[in-house]
């Protein structure tokens, strides 16, 4: 279980007080009502965050600070990732290596939680434009909190989950599940 400390928790909320300005200044061709449900995109985030170590967090702190400084926006450059309006905007191994792990766990996840966990084919693209933001430094580190995770056994996929439903009041995924169950079989009148 990860824990989330005040220290980690700052931090976090600094990175998405940066992000959320970010996200807010993308100018979608059309507009996007999710650009001011910020308490969903909080949450999001926060999950997003909560099982990178501190020196990971800090160098994507870094990594915005920066960002902001050069008048890039760094969620502008994901969305125009995504739609492959831009070229790569870096090649890396550790992307390459945070993905497929990434994308395992997801899997895994989804089947062992079907009702609660979906896994969205796009998955993969989504975040590999989101790492090509990334500064080499933080990519490292964020590589080497996955080889950590992976070494001792850790879903970080499913440890963001589990911090996401305890934030929500629930003891775990399976409670979340059971919950899934039960509306689906009252909705076929078993």
């Amino acid at each position: 279980m990860y824990i989330l400390t005040d220290e980690k928790e700052k931090i976090i909320a600094k990175i998405i007080k940066l992000e959320q300005k970010m996200f807010v200044a993308v100018r979608p061709l059309e507009p996007a009502a999710c650009q001011h449900m910020f308490k969903t995109f909080y949450t999001m985030r926060h999950m997003s965050h909560s099982v990178l170590s501190m020196d990971t967090l800090k160098s994507y702190f870094q990594d915005l600070i920066i960002a902001v400084a050069t008048g890039r926006n760094m969620v502008t450059e994901k969305y125009a990732r995504m739609d492959n309006l831009i070229p790569h905007l870096q090649q890396n191994e550790a992307i390459d290596d945070i993905i497929s792990m990434e994308t395992e766990w997801m899997q895994s996840l989804h089947e062992k939680y079907p009702l609660t966990v979906r896994f969205d084919k796009n998955f993969a693209k989504y975040a590999a434009s989101e790492l090509e933001t990334y500064s080499k430094h933080t990519l490292t580190l964020y590589q080497r909190d996955i080889a950590d995770a992976y070494h001792h056994g850790i879903n970080l996929v499913e440890q963001r989950y589990l911090i996401l439903f305890q934030g929500m009041g629930f003891e775990n995924i399976e409670a979340v599940e059971a919950i899934a169950e039960k509306r689906g079989a009252i909705k076929s009148g078993n």
